[in-house]
């Protein structure tokens, strides 16, 4: 082919390319376009307690680009601006107590970059890192009636539920505050609610997660203090329940109240000595009667099918199971075990028993070391009361004289050996003081059975852990541990506190 032939044919390819015939569009030809690609890397980082943009999505494409969310993975927990494709978190994170599907900080969220050409997607991992700070009680819930007690809602949700004298347990979400409108539990016509009596204990069953059932402490509208059993529904469980247990309880204070689940399943129960000062009648000390006691018993059956007020079984290992006391006991020698935790490590027993008029005490209780005597009323904590023989008893790990000095108080509130997220507190045993609102702390690893620490050994954490400004704390009725460890303070003028880490200066 000669050389004039060459340049005739490329003259050609050049016109066709120009135009003849051919669609006048933007890249890709045939007026297509391209969807958009992401530019933007597929993880950020982000300290906690923080509302600012942790990530902006970047992606290129025909026209304009807008960005989204998908209902992936954590993605509800974030926000992202439509235009510039930043990403910022709904309610600022925390680390000690992390929200995301995994409970590890890493949240994974999904997000969508779209234009008239189609939509691409891009999955994002989102680190919460710790901010150290100081531990201190911030408020989460406000607007409770006379609560009394917390626990985990039991569904890994975050939420928690509140106990309140009166008769109802509400349901709170800490991380905005909100009240759930429809209660756990109405049992309002069913309680006594006079001086110390009322809806007072909460344990979930081992196998909440399935069976829905739970347990509460009450005061019956006869004054008997009882554990009752419901199912929990949509709608909110209320009425009568199943009578478990029933005891005849004379006066209206020292009810005991506490109850809760051993990791053998069997449920503890704290009762009161029966009330009036100095234990008139000589329960603590009566081993034939269940007031001012530590009972245990098996709620996964019922030796007793005719006996309407004890609707369980007895464990093999209780001390008085065959004979020597009543069955039900586990330990005995106590004024008003109000408050108590099992520590979720160990499994041990701590107690906050009330005192009469000198001394506050902490007592202990191995998971394997049934029936033991604590003292009341021959000792008020390692002090002579009534008098008689101290042979055979147990004495406190801790106790502090009643007044109004930053390390006394007038009644005792048992706490929990801490194990949760804030690292500084772990190992901690933190309690406090019902009518002077003084919050304490002491390394678990101090306490000895058999001796006894003073307060010298406690740290007083009143100042320290004072919550922020605009909020006090006034009474407190007890702490609380939710599904995750973290430690919460029952204030009885309707607020709850989280135990928490918090930057300085905040």
């Amino acid at each position: 082919m000669n050389r004039a032939v060459l340049s005739f044919l490329a003259l050609g390819l050049v016109l066709t390319g120009c135009g003849g015939g051919g669609s006048g569009g933007g890249s890709g030809g045939g007026g297509g376009g391209s969807a958009p690609v992401f530019s933007s890397a597929t993880t950020a980082s982000t300290p906690e307690n923080s509302t600012a943009t942790v990530y902006t999505a970047a992606a290129t494409g025909s026209g304009t680009v807008t960005y989204g969310l998908t209902a992936a993975g954590d993605s509800a927990l974030f926000s992202i601006n439509a235009t510039t494709g930043a990403l910022t978190f709904r309610a600022a994170p925390n680390f000690e107590a992390p929200r995301d599907g995994n409970r590890d900080n890493i949240y994974v969220v999904t997000i969508t970059a779209a234009n008239s050409v189609g939509t691409t997607s891009l999955t994002v991992s989102v680190s919460v890192t710790d901010r150290p700070g100081r531990v201190a009680l911030r408020r989460v819930g406000a607007g409770f009636t006379e609560p009394l007690f917390l626990a985990g809602r039991g569904d890994s949700s975050g939420r928690v539920l509140v106990v309140q004298k009166g008769g109802l347990i509400r349901v709170l979400d800490p991380l905005t505050g909100t009240i759930e409108a429809t209660p756990f539990l109405d049992v309002r016509p069913e309680i006594a609610t006079d001086s110390e009596r009322g809806l007072l204990g909460l344990a979930l069953a081992p196998d909440f997660a399935t069976s829905n059932i739970f347990y509460v402490f009450l005061t019956a509208t006869n004054g008997d203090v009882q554990v009752r059993r419901y199912t929990a529904s949509a709608t909110g469980a209320s009425g009568a329940g199943d009578i478990i247990l029933s005891v005849p309880h004379p006066i209206g204070n020292h009810n005991g109240g506490w109850i809760g689940f051993d990791r053998n399943g069997l449920l503890v129960v704290a009762i009161g000595d029966g009330g009036g000062a100095g234990d008139p009648s000589g329960n603590a000390q009566n081993r034939n009667v269940l007031l001012g006691k530590m009972l245990r018993i098996d709620v996964r059956g019922d030796s007793y099918p005719l006996d309407a007020s004890r609707d369980y079984m007895i464990p093999a290992a209780n001390p008085f199971a065959l004979t020597g006391g009543a069955p039900e006991i586990w330990h005995w020698g106590l004024r008003n075990p109000f408050r108590n935790s099992f520590d979720r490590e160990t499994g041990h027993v701590y107690i906050g028993d009330v005192g009469q008029g000198a001394v506050e005490e902490i007592d202990f209780a191995p998971l394997s070391s049934p029936g033991l005597n604590y003292g009341w009323n021959v000792l008020e904590g390692t002090q002579a009361y009534a008098g008689g023989s101290t042979t055979g008893l147990t004495p406190p790990v801790a106790q502090y004289a009643q007044g109004t000095g930053p390390l006394q108080g007038k009644s005792v509130t048992g706490g929990y050996v801490y194990r949760g997220p804030v690292v500084a507190l772990r190992g901690q045993y933190v309690f406090g003081d019902f009518v002077n609102a003084r919050l304490w702390t002491i390394p678990v690893t101090s306490f000895i059975q058999g001796t006894t620490l003073t307060n010298a050994s406690f740290t007083d954490r009143t100042t320290t852990f004072a919550p922020a400004t605009g909020s006090t704390l006034g009474n407190i009725p007890s702490f609380g541990e939710d599904d995750f460890a973290n430690l919460y303070v029952v204030d009885y003028d309707g607020d709850i506190f989280l135990m928490d880490e918090v930057d300085e200066g905040s």
